[in-house]
């Protein structure tokens, strides 16, 4: 069981915070949905929980099986889906499967060609990933993320660029390889990328004031 501690953490960037005063608990089995509007801090957080960056002040713990994972080998622990984690645009589709299962192993041992039949791509498997669309990019990524042999999934605005018939793939996909790992989705309040979260964390609550932090005032 994996689970992440965040403990009044904030992040700070060029004298502004992006979010502050931050406390939460993430646990294996539970899918956590990060909402907020564009601009909002949910990319910052995911990328704080992640390990890929550190919070300015406060804590992120991770515990394992009741021993704590140092946050510089979080990482390994983690599959993330996200518009800024780019995919080798000269691999095929192939080449960027099987170079990415030599980082991180699929689900259930699963073989190059299953994981191309799952993204709906077999005819393209063969093609360079620069001549796919934004929505077979996107399916890409989300299969990659989501078949990864890890305990904790992270998803960044999942539903980009699919259409209706992506966005059903995408829900039934993460309907079968959901159970038991820690899930944090962040979203912009599209319903079909997070209603299915049992806990939320509203950037909102965590927002600043003109780079200060928002201080309660009582009357």
């Amino acid at each position: 069981m994996l689970s992440i501690s965040l403990e009044k953490a904030g992040k700070q960037y060029n004298h502004t915070w992006i979010f502050s005063e931050l406390s939460a608990e993430i646990h294996s089995g539970t899918a956590t949905a990060i909402l907020g509007s564009n601009g909002s801090g949910k990319s910052t957080l995911l990328q704080v929980i992640s390990s890929a960056i550190m919070p300015t002040r406060g804590n992120i713990r991770y515990n394992l099986n009741g021993s704590e994972v140092r946050p510089e080998h979080a990482f390994r622990l983690m599959s993330i889906a996200a518009p800024y984690i780019e995919l080798i645009e000269d691999f095929t589709l192939t080449e960027m499967v099987c170079f990415h299962r030599r980082l991180k192993p699929l689900v259930r041992n699963m073989a190059t060609p299953e994981f191309i039949r799952i993204c709906q791509l077999t005819d393209s498997s063969d093609k360079a990933i620069r001549h796919f669309s934004s929505g077979m990019k996107q399916r890409v990524r989300l299969a990659l993320a989501i078949l990864s042999d890890t305990p904790a999934l992270l998803l960044d605005e999942p539903v980009t660029n699919l259409d209706r018939a992506g966005i059903a793939w995408f829900r039934d996909l993460i309907d079968k390889n959901s159970a038991n790992r820690l899930i944090v989705i962040s979203s912009n309040s599209v319903t079909e990328e997070f209603d299915f979260c049992k806990q939320q964390i509203k950037m909102e609550d965590y927002k600043t004031v003109s780079g200060l932090e928002q201080i309660p005032v009582f009357i």
